[in-house]
């Protein structure tokens, strides 16, 4: 290990007000298994512990470095920046304080630099949920084998894989074209791996796990990455201001080509998050979206919307043509096939979502469901759209729901019909009968008392979250499909015995935490079977961080 030569690889971790998980972070780049590198805590200007426990970590380790920021610059930009002025080494890795580098992560990127000359090595980033410790590989697709490309044109799809995190760069290849992360901004890896994606001569992808992404999506306002404060509006802004930034960047540096690429990317990576959260949004947030979000819409390449599935394209026209309540009515069924309330016809016999035939050309293209076959697929794949319109509290777990089934293409015929509701925890099912009676052509309503503390559960019990599902039986064939509760009711939670004889559960019933908003069940084992079932992540009860901890807490006394 080097202390005071030139080490192989810098890694800067940059932290703002977060004292707490700071020591994780830095914990896990000393562990790692490549040892002759240095750490700089860059500092973005902190008014909480953050100076004292990241002095207190540099006094542990020959191999840290503290870097503080005169003033706070409000992003991650300016203290990378300022630790690349620093760094010593030829290579350069960058992490967050609220996150953490496997232990392979260094040697994995530098074996594949040493294997050739590259300019960048970027391997797996996992992403861990902080609320369940459920784990899944960020943009799979794109890091399943080991390769190396000749340059973005090689696989343009890599666009989506827009952080500047899990990637190893070659400081030679930053100094050359005085590559550095665009200050004064938010949304700016984007923009930094975009740059970086172009320039570019060539660069490897390492299918092994070199970061862990650590994700709390119901973080507080004040705690919410900028990804996860889609709400504000100023939010909305600055995604589209770095969007004109990339796209100027690629018409000035003769990237062109690769126009399309990124605007579908735009379209199914970004516009795509904010698609989903529209329910949620009132007329006046709405209003202001459009008015942000349509002009830059018109920029996008036609064939960029043309590689968009047909159900997000409809999402996309609605805001076009500021039908926004439809919008919001269309992004609830987004990603699971749920029909509209009703569909329009034209003379030729082809169908359009909503009540009327779309007026300009545009619209009859983005809006035009035809090859759906809403009217003539199978039943099984029938396309309906089930809602929830009251919602009552019942004794213990019950619910009562008044559910009214939309049938835009009139797949059922006309009189009272079979439905019932099926949950399913574990291997045992739960079906609860009920009928749903005509209210007018295409459309019906029924009323169902849901108990679901009477499932059946494993015997080891359930620790989990299930979602009703409404089932047709028409002429002797079956259809299910997702059940769209209140975007807003208060969750209801009750203890109920386990029937198999272990201990209770707590069950909740709830909105879904995102869209489309389904009603939603979730069970939570106390007791005996919590200790076997309960998920927990004790993201610090590690030896080697548990050791850091006290080091740093006696340097601190």
């Amino acid at each position: 290990m080097t202390t005071t030569g030139t080490p192989d690889v810098t890694v800067t971790v940059i932290v703002h007000n977060d004292a707490e998980r700071l020591p994780r972070a830095v914990e896990s780049v000393r562990r790692q298994t490549h040892r002759d590198l240095e750490i700089v805590i860059s500092d973005d200007h902190s008014t909480d512990d953050t100076p004292q426990v990241a002095q207190a970590l540099a006094a542990l380790d020959p191999r840290i470095r503290y870097l503080r920021l005169p003033e706070n610059s409000g992003g991650c930009s300016a203290p990378r920046n300022r630790a690349l002025e620093i760094a010593r080494a030829p290579y350069l890795m960058f992490l967050d304080s609220d996150d953490e580098l496997p232990a392979e992560s260094v040697a994995s990127l530098l074996a594949a630099h040493r294997e050739r000359d590259i300019d960048f090595a970027m391997g797996a980033v996992r992403r861990i949920r902080v609320d369940t410790g459920r784990r899944s590989t960020w943009m799979p697709h794109l890091v399943r084998e080991r390769r190396t490309l000749d340059g973005i044109e090689a696989d343009p799809r890599l666009f989506f894989e827009h952080l500047a995190t899990g990637k190893m760069y070659a400081r030679a290849f930053l100094d050359r074209y005085d590559l550095r992360f665009p200050e004064g901004i938010h949304y700016e890896d984007q923009l930094f791996s975009a740059q970086a994606y172009c320039l570019a001569k060539r660069f490897t992808v390492v299918p092994e796990p070199v970061y862990l992404w650590y994700v709390a999506p119901y973080a507080g306002s004040a705690a919410a990455s900028i990804s996860n404060q889609r709400h504000l509006l100023t939010n909305v802004r600055d995604r589209i201001h770095v969007q004109r930034l990339i796209d100027a960047f690629l018409a000035e540096s003769g990237h062109e080509a690769l126009r399309e690429d990124k605007d579908h990317k735009f379209l199914k990576h970004d516009f795509r998050m904010y698609a989903g959260d529209l329910p949620y949004r009132d007329e006046e947030w709405l209003d202001t979206f459009a008015d942000l979000v349509n002009p830059y819409l018109a920029t996008l390449s036609p064939g960029a919307y043309a590689r968009l599935p047909r159900a997000e394209r409809v999402v996309l026209q609605l805001i076009r043509d500021r039908r926004l309540p439809e919008a919001r009515l269309a992004a609830r069924g987004l990603g699971h096939a749920v029909a509209p309330r009703q569909v329009a016809t034209d003379a030729d016999g082809r169908t359009y979502w909503g009540e009327h035939v779309p007026r300009s050309a545009d619209a009859r293209r983005e809006l035009d469901l035809t090859d759906l076959d809403l009217d003539t697929r199978p039943f099984f794949g029938a396309r309906f759209r089930h809602e929830i319109t009251e919602l009552g509290r019942g004794p213990g777990a019950c619910v009562d729901l008044t559910v009214r089934t939309y049938d835009p293409a009139l797949r059922l015929p006309v009189g009272p019909q079979r439905a019932s509701l099926l949950v399913s925890p574990g291997r045992h099912r739960l079906t609860v009968p009920f009928r749903l009676s005509p209210v007018r052509p295409g459309v019906f309503e029924g009323r169902v008392r849901l108990d679901p503390a009477t499932a059946r559960l494993p015997v080891s019990g359930f620790a989990g979250v299930r979602h009703p599902l409404v089932v047709l039986t028409c002429r002797g064939q079956g259809n299910r499909g997702i059940l769209l509760a209140p975007l807003a009711f208060p969750p209801s939670t009750a203890r109920v015995p386990h029937h198999g004889g272990a201990s209770p559960h707590l069950l909740t019933v709830e909105p879904e935490g995102h869209t489309p908003g389904r009603l939603q069940l979730r069970w939570e084992p106390v007791g005996l079977t919590a200790a076997v079932l309960r998920p927990v992540v004790r993201l610090l009860d590690r030896p080697r961080v548990r050791r850091t901890a006290r080091l740093v807490a006696s340097a601190l006394r």
